[in-house]
């Protein structure tokens, strides 16, 4: 006779197994296997998956308060489609967001973290280096996100990583041009000593300017010319109490995956 699991594990089973199939999916949206505006098939996935249907409906739910699958009714799931207008919400909220990070870790981070993000940093510069596109561009996440996470806030933490997802969606913003790369790695160096300075004031604009400029380049590679007058984001060329951006100078230079 078989002995069925106490209740409490078989949940924990049950959990176990559904952020599994979450992490799955989320990476096969992440890497464009599936493409926005595509259905996602119940079905299909348990069956490809080797899993029963319940965790991957559990998955579902999962992945839309990540932000990246809608759930439609009487028609399924289908996985976010990112216009355009709301990538450049995005990218506003998420320079507000960046600019508190900066000014905080200014002020707080340890030797410990410090040294982290330098070695993050000279890993980025190898990637250029080695022409590893794919490796830096996830470095650069890696990066963005433990600055976020050394700030020690969770829940800024989970809304950062939400808005990234989301970010990552408008699949246009990862087509960087790879001759950039250097001048990326340049600018997360610049974003390390601002920090390390301790000045709050250059720390925030460093990291807020830093986002502000793949917004005006992710803008300007994917709006007719015609229609961009006035609309990019002009970046101020002098920090608040005078001294110059460590990036206002590239202003045309940010890749887009920043």
């Amino acid at each position: 006779m078989a002995v069925l699991p106490h209740p409490t594990i078989a949940l924990l089973q049950s959990s176990s197994l559904t952020s599994v199939v979450q992490q799955e999916i989320e990476r096969q949206i992440l890497q464009g296997e599936l493409a926005p505006g595509a259905k996602l098939i119940e079905a299909a996935l348990a069956a490809q998956l080797g899993v029963s249907r319940g965790p991957v409906r559990e998955a579902f739910r999962m992945l839309e308060e990540a932000g990246l699958v809608r759930q439609e009714k009487n028609r399924g799931v289908f996985v976010r489609n990112i216009p355009l207008d709301e990538a450049m919400e995005i990218y506003d909220l998420r320079a507000m967001m960046d600019e508190a990070v900066g000014r905080t870790l200014a002020s707080t981070i340890s030797p410990e973290q410090m040294k982290a993000l330098r070695a993050m940093v000279d890993a980025m510069e190898r990637a250029v280096k080695a022409g590893e596109a794919d490796a830096y561009h996830l470095l650069n996440l890696q990066f963005h996100d433990k600055l976020v996470e050394f700030t020690g806030n969770r829940k800024l933490t989970a809304i950062y990583r939400r808005l990234i997802n989301e970010l990552s969606l408008f699949r246009r913003l990862n087509l960087a041009d790879a001759k950039l790369l250097p001048i990326s790695a340049s600018e997360h160096r610049a974003i390390v000593k601002a920090i390390a300075s301790g000045d709050p004031d250059l720390a925030g604009q460093a990291m807020r300017d830093h986002v502000l400029v793949s917004k005006d380049r992710t803008l300007k590679n994917n709006m007719p010319q015609h229609t961009l007058t006035g609309a990019a984001t002009s970046l101020p060329d002098r920090g608040p109490a005078g001294a110059t951006s460590p990036l206002s100078k590239r202003k045309a230079s940010s890749h887009a995956g920043s």
